[in-house]
């Protein structure tokens, strides 16, 4: 792997402007394109290969990056952490599995920026469980969800329904929301700090490939949830997981009725097999979403 551990690639040390005006001349890529591309670093380990792939989604890992500004940690640290995640991505990537390079890199992005600030965030300061780790990546999302958008402490009610909805206590929202207020940084602000104000965060938002940026945002939550369902079908027995497709994953669920004498159960039992795998499912999706740091499925 010694030619892919040379791939050269953009780096946001010489300034966030530059970096990102300089990412948006890659194109992207085809999906057959992409595929034959895929194909050539699986095969022949080709760098040329690799480089494109790598440098067709910069600007997904710098989108991505972007939401985790929030941290107090320098934005061209984070970016090069979803750069790191990026090729490691490309590195792994089985363009025979039938999804896009996208759909498999935010992933390694993710957990390659959330790796990055649990080491820099002081574990005494973070707490060492799961629940705190989910806690700490998902308060902001939490907070928007429910419309909780100003400043400083929570109401009352609002760390309640906080809580509740990531599983940790009261306690731990309102001391994690006190470590993280403030440090927000504003859409407004120049980027890479520059203070002539020639391009905001805010402009970079506002891509001028307008279309191409809401494909990938559209796609990434849908993506992450058929991720999180198909990875956890893997808890269903055969019976269980037939059941609750043709129950609950098709357009037009099949009855009851017609379970039962394919399955040769009454109809109830169907039933009872059903809601039995829906809820080990969830369990299963919610375990997987506590451990990818992402927010659990309702």
């Amino acid at each position: 792997m010694s030619n892919y551990a040379n791939l050269p690639a953009p780096s946001p040390e010489g300034g966030l402007n530059r970096y990102l005006q300089e990412i948006r001349k890659f194109p992207l890529l085809e999906p057959e394109e992409e595929y034959m591309l895929a194909k050539r670093w699986a095969e022949e380990k080709d760098p040329e290969a690799a480089h494109r792939m790598v440098t067709s989604h910069l600007r997904l890992a710098a989108k991505i990056a972007m939401g985790y500004r929030g941290y107090g940690l320098p934005q061209a640290e984070v970016i090069s952490e979803a750069n790191v995640g990026l090729m490691q991505a490309v590195k792994r990537f089985d363009p025979e599995k039938g999804f896009r390079l996208a759909t498999y890199a935010m992933w390694w992005i993710r957990a390659s920026i959330q790796e990055y600030i649990l080491r820099s965030w002081s574990l005494v300061k973070l707490g060492t469980t799961s629940a705190q780790k989910k806690l700490f990546f998902n308060l902001r999302k939490a907070k928007a969800k429910i419309g909780a958008l100003e400043e400083g402490d929570l109401r009352p009610d609002n760390v309640k329904q906080i809580a509740h909805d990531l599983g940790v206590t009261e306690d731990e929202v309102i001391s994690m929301n006190r470590r993280l207020s403030g440090s927000d940084a504003s859409l407004n602000a120049p980027v890479g700090g520059e203070e002539d104000g020639s391009m905001q965060w805010q402009d970079w938002l506002e891509d001028e490939h307008a279309d191409q940026a809401a494909e990938y945002e559209a796609r990434d939550e849908l993506d992450a949830r058929r991720e999180l369902l198909a990875e956890a079908m893997d808890v269903l027995n055969e019976r269980e997981s037939d059941i609750l497709t043709q129950r609950r994953l098709k357009d037009k669920p099949v009855t009851l009725e017609d379970l039962s004498a394919q399955y040769d159960v009454s109809r109830e039992r169907i039933r009872q097999i059903e809601v039995r795998a829906f809820e080990k499912l969830q369990d299963r999706m919610r375990e997987l979403a506590d451990e990818k740091g992402l927010m659990a499925p309702a």
